[in-house]
């Protein structure tokens, strides 16, 4: 070994673990705690929480149009922003009575600061002299908010029915609701399907006008009698005594005999009702009234958590307060969703840790499998500490990026074990060969894994709320690698060092009945507790106990033998043939023609995809196409439709979806084993966030329906997607009744597929162009759109009362007085309180139903004015004109303009890419009138935005790549030689999805591209470092300047020997990283733990995990299956192009010096014959530093 004494390289790192293996175990085992007990604290929730640098301004302004919403509150604000720095866009849509405007900022304004930048805005404008008022003569207040979306959508729905009335069963309700907000994960419970009660004093405008009694008599006689003064302190005989005169009512009934003035009581002009308010919501469930709590969960909360308390607190009011007939069922539980995503991933995550085990087991042996294979958990339980440290939830990108890295785990190990184990070959003791053996790989396995973690990194560049939203995939994997590194570098050094071994011994008869005896008894004793206890755990260790011992015989009588056999024999012949194979391929011509094949190979896959796509058996998507776990109908008559038609409409829409939905009940039983539950929500609770996100106006003319699917496993095979378009067929046309059919988004909001943004000053002309282009694009015949329409309508109806100024003035009236009296008549005033035991109730006055709803008794209702000889009633008609007509529902602002937005969704089978560019190509020949513009938005502009993030974040992935290969090698040619098989893995992605008819999905395939680049690089620079490591040892040995002083044969040999060498670890990495990725990409669900608890895996394949994460999946396993063939053919034959050119460089370069040396020499000697006195001098004073003189 003397010999090798100067390639005895160490690391420091790996050296100390070795010195200190004790240290390294107490260390593992602090990693193992810490890193499972962060596993089980972190909060669980299907998708990453996302806040969106936006800040959100509302602003409520009663009695008033969109119109004049947007001219006096929303233009004032928008105008302020202008300036705002950090500001990127500002969007605002005015409603009748309210606006809603959002200020986008750019990513470096941190959401306080932007928050306080928008207030201050605000204030300002409120102090201007012209900022609108309120009845009450106070300014209208904006609302500053910023909008978490995680704590918009409820996590759980709690459903009330019984035969009982809706005002019990809300107070149920809000007892519940109390229970809930308990809960510390809780943010809220909304009550929904039924409205707060109120205690109403509806007016009879005839027997006012004939007692002659105002609405402020009847106001103020209420507000002076129902309440409750306290009259100080009375001090008699040393006696301190509070006196209280009580006057607030216990009753409503009481307040029928409050006077109004003397002889007219309330009771005379009106009736007194404990009633619930004007209806703005209802709720059902499968059709059926239900009083429904809409609960929410606080940002960074356990979600999981959240759901499992409530679901304690609703079980301790059904034993103790909730009467036995009352029925609550849950519906839309989120956190089924989350358990069942984080389980599969999870079981993925288990399914590939066993099927890389078992190839390494074949490959390196139990023992040397195990040492590897303990980088899996370990990498994955650091990750995990590291990630809860920091405040990251335990969600399904997280998870994916463990799954993807689940195969890359293992590749430093792999090097590091195979290194050691061929130390240990050569003669070095353990100690040593762990030393050497990771001394001589430590700096290209460190710098292979900054090459991945590099190409991972641009992603943490992502803008926007996608950016938000997948940025947590770059992340965990980084971490996940980087402690992966460590577990090779310092763990597995350890180990290695304590405990490798040579041989591959097998399980002895006396030693396999002895661990069979253990198992036994741990069998019998937890299976026995599992019996008296009934705790599921333990079955699961009786389950692993008799695998266990399955496994111990298998192993011994079985496995070991073809172990060996692996090991021994078929992998040395592998090897051999494809030494053999190697030296035949660097002949002559064939290393030039086999570069120029594979360039080929990947030119012929681009034009494949091309036909494939072509002949529409491919199609480009944005997002992944996901199978509907949830279908969501919304639908609206034009605003001012009454919440009571809106109601009767969607009864009619839920009879034709319960129809469709009852052709999969289940013949035995009757029950529907597809759906889950199918809520309904009229009103309140009904927007739609694609539209309306952030909105907290009324919407009686809109409804929601909402049917959610059971898990994938449980659907018998029926395709929701079909359902969802039998859906869309079955529902009936009711006129002026919209709808859109949608499903549960798969990801982050990115808009509607088709979505166009028309732009002008002028509203009715720009409406006008909007119908226009709908029905300009509609005649094109344009297959698989659903239905365009606009989100503008002008169908709202409003009725307008304008005032003669000057009658009116002659009268003593004002505007404002009239605009009063009208709004307690119709809107009415809230005026006091009454209090029970539990809560307070408003006292509300205003006209009885029948004639607030009579525009002639409205308009012709008197206004009490003050006469010579006292109060004279006039009727509102003797100075005013009434008139109806219809105004806009809203009106959009787009960055100071007026926008419209038509929109559709697209049908399934269809591809939106496609069908934009189709819309895109017939409105070449549209021409819109001047002053109005259009452009395309929604889905395909974030696509456009994305696609071009993703192409600047390969090209800086392939730069920081690159940077590291140089900097390693200090050589353009090596770096060229690794980076070359990047782009020529491509070729492998584009067969495969050529082959297999996928779909290019921009966002998921772009990024499998990316992480190619990284994964690729790894066995490249390592299979390189070797080269360069044999050939810096031959150059020693020979006594000469570079590689390129060595002969060609000499480093063909080396590059043979080399991949020999190197064949099992780039094999095994490879293989590792495909297998790892497998379960996920065919959907290979086995659920471990249900099968050690009950022997049922609930085997299926497929699922909505496979659906979102498949093309990633894919595109890197058809890409590392090309490039593992690429690191074992095509970096030797570049090597072996590049080295023969360069070896026959540098022959040309020493042939020519050492002729001009010669040519030198010779003409030297002819000079000292010829003039032997002038030479010596010359060169005598060239010798002693003088410089020579010479003849001009």
């Amino acid at each position: 070994m003397g010999e090798n004494k100067h390639h005895e390289k160490e690391s420091f790192f790996s050296s100390w673990a070795v010195d200190n293996r004790t240290t390294v175990y107490v260390l593992t085992f602090i990693i193992v705690i810490i890193g499972i007990f962060a596993y089980m604290s972190m909060p669980r929730e299907s998708f990453p929480e996302v806040v969106e640098n936006k800040i959100y301004i509302s602003s409520v302004y009663p009695g008033n149009s969109a119109e004049d919403v947007e001219k006096l509150i929303t233009k004032e604000l928008e105008d302020k922003f202008k300036n705002v720095s950090g500001v990127d866009k500002v969007t605002s849509n005015s409603f009748q009575d309210y606006c809603l405007i959002t200020v986008e900022f750019s990513e470096d304004v941190p959401l306080a600061e932007a928050k306080q930048r928008i207030k201050d805005k605000v204030d300002e404008a409120k102090g201007d002299q012209d900022w609108p008022t309120v009845d009450s003569g106070s300014k209208v207040e904006p609302n500053v908010f910023d909008l978490n979306i995680s704590e918009e959508i409820p996590i759980l729905n709690i459903n009330l029915k019984g035969n009982y009335p809706k005002f019990t069963l809300r107070q149920y309700a809000d007892d519940i609701k109390d229970d809930l907000e308990d809960i510390p994960e809780v943010k809220d419970a909304v009550v929904l399907g039924v409205d707060d009660n109120e205690v109403e004093v509806a007016l009879d405008i005839y027997k006012m006008n004939a007692a002659g009694v105002s609405f402020d008599e009847v106001i103020n006689a209420i507000k002076n009698e129902n309440i409750t003064i306290s009259g100080g302190n009375l001090i008699t005989e040393g006696n301190r005594e509070n006196v209280r005169i009580k006057g607030q009512i216990s009753e409503p009934s009481e307040l029928n005999n409050f006077l109004i003035k003397p002889g007219v009581k309330i009771m005379d002009l009106a009736k007194v009702e404990f009633k619930e308010k004007e209806k703005t919501t209802y709720a059902r469930e499968s059709g059926k009234d239900v009083v429904m709590i809409n609960l929410r969960k606080r940002s960074g909360t356990n979600m999981i958590a959240a759901i499992e308390q409530a679901k304690e607190k609703i079980k301790k009011a059904q034993e103790t307060y909730i009467p036995k007939d009352i029925d609550i069922s849950l519906t839309s539980d989120q956190s089924t969703d989350v358990e069942h995503q984080v389980n599969e991933l999870a079981n993925h995550i288990l399914i590939g840790i066993l099927l890389v085990m078992c190839v390494l087991s074949f490959s390196m042996g139990l023992k040397n499998a195990l040492f590897v294979g303990t980088a899996i958990p370990l990498s994955m339980l650091i990750a995990f500490a590291v990630l809860n440290a920091f405040g990251v939830t335990l969600n399904t990108m997280v998870l994916f990026a463990m799954v993807m890295g689940l195969g890359m785990l293992v590749d430093d190990g792999i090097v590091v074990v195979d290194n050691v184990y061929a130390n240990m070959e050569k003669g070095y003791k353990r100690r040593e060969a762990s030393k050497f053996g990771i001394g001589e790989i430590a700096f290209p396995v460190i710098t292979s894994t900054l090459t991945t973690v590099c190409a991972f990194l641009p992603m943490l560049m992502w803008p926007g709320i996608m950016g938000k939203f997948m940025r947590y995939f770059p992340i965990t994997i980084s971490v996940t690698l980087l402690a992966s590194l460590f577990v090779a570098l310092i763990i597995n050094a350890s180990m290695t060092a304590g405990g490798m071994t040579l041989d591959n011994k097998n399980v002895t008869v006396s030693q396999a009945k002895k661990y069979t005896i253990i198992f036994a008894i741990l069998a019998v004793v937890f299976g026995a507790l599992r019996l008296i206890t009934g705790v599921e755990y333990f079955l699961a260790v009786v389950t692993l106990s008799v695998l266990a011992i399955a496994a111990i015989w298998l192993y011994k009588n079985f496995f070991h033998d073809r172990i060996e056999h692996f090991q021994y024999t078929f992998f040395p012949n592998l090897a051999k043939r494809y030494q053999k194979f190697l030296r035949g391929l660097l002949q002559g011509k064939k290393p030039r023609n086999a570069f120029l094949g594979v360039v080929g190979v990947l030119i012929f896959s681009f034009f494949l995809y091309g036909v494939m796509m072509g002949i529409g058996r491919s199609k480009v998507l944005f997002f992944p196409e996901n199978i509907p776990k949830q279908v969501i109908v919304y639908m609206e008559y034009p605003q001012g439709t009454d919440i009571a038609k809106t109601n009767t409409a969607t009864k009619q829409v839920e009879a034709k979806i319960l129809n469709v939905l009852r052709q999969y009940n289940d013949k035995k039983t009757g029950e529907n084993f597809l759906v889950e539950s199918m809520v309904t929500q009229v009103g309140k609770g009904a927007i739609n966030p694609q539209v309306d996100a952030g909105s907290e106006a009324d919407t009686p003319f809109k409804s929601k329906i909402t049917i959610t699917f059971v898990e994938f496993a449980k659907r018998h095979g029926v395709d929701t997607g079909d359902v969802m378009e039998e859906i869309r067929k079955a529902i009936p046309n009711i006129p002026g009744f919209t709808f859109t059919v949608e499903k549960d988004a798969n990801g982050p909001p990115v808009g509607y597929p088709v979505s166009i943004e028309l732009k002008g000053d002028d509203y009715d002309e720009l409406l006008g162009e909007a119908h226009k282009m709908i029905e300009y694009i509609n005649k094109q015949g344009i297959s698989g759109i659903e239905k365009l329409q606009s989100d503008i309508n002008k169908e709202s109806p409003e009725l307008i009362i304008d005032i003669n100024r000057e009658t009116a003035g002659n009268m003593g009236v004002s505007t404002a007085y009239t605009g009063i009296t009208l709004r307690r008549a119709l809107f009415g005033q809230d005026i006091s309180t009454f209090k029970d035991v539990k809560d307070d109730y408003d006292i509300s006055v205003r006209l009885q139903q029948d004639q607030r709803r009579n525009t002639s008794i409205l308009f012709n209702q008197p206004i009490t004015l003050q006469g010579p000889n006292g109060p004279v009633l006039v009727p509102m008609s003797t100075f005013s004109t009434m008139k109806e007509e219809n105004t806009f529902n809203k009106i959009k602002r787009k960055d100071n303009t007026r926008t419209i937005m038509v929109y559709s969704n697209v049908l399934k089978g269809y591809n939106a890419n496609e069908i934009v560019q189709k819309i895109q190509t017939s409105l070449k020949s549209y021409k819109t009138p001047e002053g109005i513009t259009y452009s395309f938005g929604g889905e395909q502009e974030e696509q456009g935005k994305n696609m071009n993030f993703l192409l600047f974040a390969l090209f800086l992935a392939m730069a920081l790549v690159t940077s590291i290969i140089v900097f390693q090698f200090n050589s353009i040619s090596k770096t060229l030689i690794i980076m070359t098989t990047i782009f020529l893995s491509f070729a492998g992605v584009f067969l495969g999805l050529s082959i297999f008819g996928m779909d290019f999905v921009i966002l998921m395939t772009m990024m499998g591209i990316i992480s190619l680049a990284g994964v690729v690089v790894k066995n490249g620079i390592v299979l390189m470092d070797f080269f360069v490591l044999k050939l810096d040892e031959l150059v020693a040995k020979k006594g000469v300047e570079t590689h390129d002083d060595l002969e060609l044969e000499e480093v063909k040999e080396i590059i043979i020997e080399s991949g020999k060498e190197r064949l099992r670890p780039v094999l095994l990495t490879a293989t590792t990283a495909i297998l790892g990725l497998i379960p996920l990409a065919v959907g290979l669900n086995f659920d471990v733990f249900a099968f050690l608890t009950t022997l049922n895996p609930h085997f299926s394949v497929g699922g909505d995990n496979v659906m979102f994460w498949g093309p990633l999946a894919w595109t890197i396993i058809f890409g590392l299956s090309f490039a593992t063939f690429l690191t074992l053919i095509i970096v030797p034959v570049m090597f072996y192009i590049i080295s023969k050119r360069k070896i026959k460089a540098r022959r040309k370069f020493v042939a020519k010096h050492a002729h001009d040396a010669e040519k030198d020499a010779e003409e030297q000697e002819r000079l000292k014959k010829l003039y032997p006195e002038e030479f010596e001098e010359y060169h005598k004073k060239k010798d002693f530093g003088a410089e020579p003189e010479t003849e001009a």
